[in-house]
């Protein structure tokens, strides 16, 4: 018996150990101040809070990229790597018009050089500079700087195979954590930038061109939805319009873009009741949410309700009814299931989906194609305009469905994404669907006069 229970301590002992050397360090990596420009930045500017890429070879892809990293508690690292950041965007904005992306990674991940989701993100950055420099050449109308923000927290705490799959339910509350701590004054402060921008085109009699998009994947999903569910909310009933006078709805910056977002449908209960319950949108609205979710993610569709199921177990649920006016008809809500389903699995909640068609072009999978981006962009554009239940928009290898039951042109849009496109969590680097989220993010920018997005429209479209 002694020796059983000797053998049981040593296993426990050494599974202490094991654990304590597989975690990953909680630290800041971006601990090096000043703009650092470069042609090679992963390795010449590894340990900068500032960049700037300038490719050597074409002067349209040009990208400036900051880093603001958070601890564990959702607290900055250190604030004065948010004033350098946030003073570099000021420096920029006060001369020319920025389009700005602040991307939010997931589990397992960091703002460590090296780290994969670094570098999806700088290609984003890199053909969403190609593209404004297309359209600008068909246009006329001076790009935009493109400025990448990558908001760093310590998506994965264990290293160990096997071990660190264990953390997702302690990375989940930290990315809570993160999104109802420091992280909504980072987006604050860059929305600010761009409302600045915008009193001041009015000012000066011009078009607001600045615009801004925040995209989160997985807990960085879950993370920005904890920093602006509310302020979605208070968007919808807060319009453009005077007091009083249905308008387009508001949204946090420009769009917000959540891919297999990790947090529960009933999170997003009010939103989408809220959303439903409008018959029509108006023709100048844009997209203001977009949740993609693949059907073939395993981690939120099957993980994520067993782990729910037991944090839920002594909570109170109810069957809560809702009328759909495009359906005319009432709809039966399940809260025990809405609480342990993610959001982007809650067939109720779902707005569009979408579908693998067509490859894309050669150019496309050889090199990136401005030209047949532009193409996409005007055709998307007027399908967005002309959406209403049941139709299609087509994008590049992809279109899109919307249900039969959701408003056309509703802003707030849940999408279920083709496994083809998105084969699982952390796929999500498929060329058709960096070419959907680009093509959503300009629809976004467009100016909300609709006729100003014809004349721009038939510039483009021409040879």
């Amino acid at each position: 018996m002694k020796d059983r229970f000797n053998g049981t301590r040593l296993a426990f002992i050494i599974a202490i150990v094991l654990s304590l050397s597989a975690c990953i360090s909680h630290q800041r990596y971006r601990t090096e101040s000043g703009l650092c420009i470069s042609a090679n930045p992963l390795d010449e500017c590894a340990q900068h809070s500032l960049q700037v890429f300038q490719s050597p070879n074409a002067i349209d892809e040009k990208y400036h990229l900051g880093f603001v990293e958070f601890d564990d508690q959702g607290q900055l690292w250190d604030r004065e790597q948010l004033r350098e950041v946030i003073g570099q965007v000021n420096t920029l904005a006060a001369n020319q018009d920025l389009l700005m992306v602040v991307f939010v990674h997931g589990w397992k991940h960091s703002a460590q050089a090296g780290d994969s989701n670094i570098s999806s993100f700088r290609e984003s950055l890199r053909r969403l500079s190609a593209l404004e420099s297309a359209m600008s050449t068909k246009t006329g109308v001076p790009s935009r700087e493109v400025v990448g923000i990558y908001l760093g927290w310590r998506g994965g705490s264990v290293s160990l195979p096997g071990l660190k799959e264990l953390t997702f339910w302690e990375r989940k509350n930290t990315a809570h954590k993160v999104g109802r701590g420091g992280a909504t004054e980072l987006l604050s402060r860059l929305e600010l930038v761009q409302k600045t921008k915008r009193a001041q085109a009015l000012a000066d009699g011009k078009p607001h061109r600045t615009r801004f998009v925040v995209v989160g994947h997985s807990f960085g999903g879950a993370l920005v939805f904890s920093a602006m569910s509310e302020i979605l909310e208070n968007g919808f009933v807060q319009t453009h319009g005077p007091d009083a006078v249905v308008s387009d709805t508001v949204g946090f910056a420009d769009l917000v873009v959540l891919i297999n977002p990790a947090f529960e449908a009933a999170r997003y209960a009010t939103l989408s009741d809220m959303a439903n319950e409008r018959r029509r949108y108006f023709e100048s609205q844009l997209p203001v949410l977009a949740v993609l979710t693949s059907e073939d993610d395993d981690a939120t569709g099957l993980a994520f309700p067993l782990g729910r199921w037991f944090s839920t177990l002594f909570e109170t649920e109810r069957d809560a009814q809702r009328l759909n006016p495009v359906a005319g008809e009432n709809e039966v809500i399940d809260q025990g299931s809405a609480n342990v389903t993610a959001l982007g699995h809650f067939d109720p909640y779902l707005t569009h989906y979408l579908r693998a068609e067509e490859t894309l072009a050669d150019d496309e999978q050889g090199g990136f194609s401005a030209s047949t981006a532009v193409q996409t962009f005007v055709a998307a554009s007027k399908g967005w305009e002309a959406d209403k239940p049941g139709s299609r928009i087509p994008f590049e290898g992809a279109v899109l469905e919307r249900t039969d039951s959701s408003a056309g042109r509703n802003p707030y849009l849940n999408i279920r994404v083709d496994g083809e496109l998105i084969r699982d969590h952390n796929d999500i680097y498929d060329p058709r669907i960096a070419s959907f989220i680009r093509q959503l993010i300009l629809i976004s920018s467009q100016s909300q006069d609709e006729e100003d997005r014809a004349d721009a429209r038939i510039k483009m479209a021409n040879p």
